[in-house]
């Protein structure tokens, strides 16, 4: 009896909660600035969908300003 718990699975439990917050924050610091490597690609590729979705719902409800 440690700490007055009997049970094994509780200190399984335990012992499992504290080795996922571990395994949690080892694959925080080795993907810490991963996944920006293209960003300023996906930002004109979401800019350019933007703007033609817009056209789209323009050209749908036939409201067009000087522009189009």
């Amino acid at each position: 009896m440690v700490l007055g718990i009997n049970d094994p699975w509780v200190w399984g439990a335990y012992i499992g909660s504290i080795l996922a917050m571990l395994l949690c924050v080892v694959y925080g610091i080795i993907n810490w600035n991963k996944g920006g490597e293209d960003e300023e690609g996906e930002i004109r590729e979401e800019m350019t969908w933007h703007k033609e979705e817009k056209d789209m719902e323009k050209k749908e409800l036939g409201i067009w300003d000087e522009e189009g």
